[in-house]
């Protein structure tokens, strides 16, 4: 089994060399301490998040709420490339961590909250704020439980307008669409730069949106031949461009 992975603030790691020690408390020692129940000995993992890690063993625990690690490894993680960005439009209840977490963990990149015009669900005011910080918390768990040292980026809501700097900006952008013309999986994909995917709402992507889209550059392609929910359509795309531009080689 692969060793817990628990988050540490930057400071606390980049300067950490074999044979140092470096403490993890606050909410995520006490998970470590209290909930994981680990003890002298045992292999844990320490990320920022941002690609710096350190792999490591439990050298002591204090109490429930602290345990210092002695490095034994020093990891970073390069930035990606090409970089997975998916556009998702906002699903109804909880799916959208769901696709959050489950795209998390095939290893997409960016996550774009998109507020598309045939979406139920709206983020506004207080409840807008709320639903971002789940998907960022979600994204961030998800990140741990997938034993990843780059966490996803969960971006800021945006609107159809707003989306066209990150598709012209994009090496690569395509709309998900059932009636594409050209296949995601025959698609010419670039080495380095963003690959954007955008992803509808369960009402589909409306022909206005369509149009605005094509003037940044990204294209409809078809995914397959069942039409899959927007909770999982950026989870299957962006596992066929991992695995197409070998980050998962």
């Amino acid at each position: 089994m692969t060793a817990p992975v628990f988050v540490v603030e930057t400071e606390r790691i980049a300067a950490a060399a074999p044979g140092a020690l470096v403490r993890l408390d606050g909410p995520e020692g006490r998970h470590a301490a209290a909930v994981k129940r680990l003890e002298p000995g045992e292999a844990v993992t320490l990320t920022d998040g941002l690609g710096l890690g350190v792999d490591g063993t439990v050298a002591a625990v204090h109490g429930k709420d602290e345990i210092d690690v002695t490095v034994a490894a020093v990891r970073r993680e390069p930035e990606p490339a090409p970089r997975i960005v998916v556009v998702q439009a906002l699903p109804k209840g909880d799916r959208g961590e769901l696709a959050v977490e489950t795209m998390t963990e095939v290893g997409v990149d960016v996550v774009i909250p998109w507020a598309a015009s045939r979406c139920i669900t709206q983020w506004k005011g207080e409840r807008g704020g709320k639903a971002l910080a789940k998907w960022r918390a979600t994204a961030r768990e998800a990140g741990k439980q997938s034993r990843r040292l780059r966490f996803p980026v969960v971006r800021d809501v945006m609107t159809t307008r707003q989306l066209a700097p990150v598709l012209i900006g994009a090496s690569f952008a395509a709309v998900l669409h059932e009636d594409g013309a050209e296949p995601l999986a025959g698609a010419v994909l670039p080495a380095t730069g963003d690959l954007v995917l955008v992803v509808g709402p369960e009402g589909g992507v409306s022909p206005e949106e369509l149009a605005a889209f094509a003037e940044g550059g990204a294209k409809p392609y078809r995914l397959g031949p069942s039409v899959l929910r927007t909770s999982t359509a950026g989870v299957a795309a962006g596992a066929l461009l991992l695995g197409r531009t070998g980050r998962w080689a």
